[in-house]
């Protein structure tokens, strides 16, 4: 995609930058549906590295930013600038009911252009998702669905990490195992966005934000790094 906003608001992919600059950029995001005004005027910018959660009650507009920032949604105003690969791990988890979970793999090896699943087996392996590889994804546990779901969303790496409630369903052991991932994804310079109706372990983020009145805003946009 091109490397500049495009009119009417939208996704755009930016052109590489310095390393501290944000990779994840949202300018006066707006958005209705109908008469309804969803969001009003989001503003946000993610760096290389950082650990960004943003939440809201149900009906805040979550779900609709996250959509924004995917591309899925074109916003009534503003732009959004990415700058790298996407990662997209909905809320509901979109796979193949039909599919077992190595068939998806191998779908999703292809569908993103990799030399090998080296990085998907070693997502599969620390999220305990390894022992049903033969398994269909119709008859696996919700949890174990959004297990499948990280991992599809993940397996190429992306620069940017964008998280609609990533634990929903996850036992204790698996929820600690993600936020060690989310570690590590910080660590190799990704740029995570966590959304969530609660603010589960705030102090493992950079900064928490919350989504009120359509708006990200403040009390709750601190930085605790």
């Amino acid at each position: 995609m091109g490397g500049g906003p495009r009119a009417g608001g939208g996704v755009v992919a930016h052109p590489a930058a310095g390393d501290h600059d944000p990779v994840l950029l949202v300018s006066s995001v707006s958005r209705s549906y109908g008469r309804q005004r969803v969001l009003t005027d989001v503003n946000l910018g993610v760096r290389p590295g950082e650990l960004v959660g943003v939440v809201g009650e149900n009906g805040a507009g979550k779900t609709t930013l996250l959509r924004i920032l995917a591309g899925q949604l074109r916003p009534d105003g503003g732009t959004v600038r990415v700058r790298g690969s996407l990662g997209y791990c909905p809320q509901q988890a979109v796979v193949n009911e039909a599919l077992t979970v190595g068939q998806h793999l191998r779908l999703f090896q292809v569908a993103y252009r990799l030399q090998n699943d080296h990085r998907a087996r070693e997502l599969a392996e620390r999220l305990g998702l390894t022992r049903y590889e033969r398994v269909p994804a119709g008859v696996l546990s919700g949890g174990n669905q959004q297990k499948l779901n990280l991992v599809l969303a993940l397996m190429h790496d992306p620069a940017v990490v964008l998280l609609d409630e990533p634990y929903q369903g996850f036992d204790w052991e698996t929820y600690l195992r993600f936020w060690d991932l989310a570690d590590d994804l910080r660590a190799r310079g990704r740029a995570i966005l966590v959304i969530s109706h609660l603010a589960h372990d705030i102090e493992r983020l950079d900064r928490l934000h919350r989504l009120r009145a359509g708006a990200l805003r403040g009390p709750g946009t601190e930085d605790r790094r």
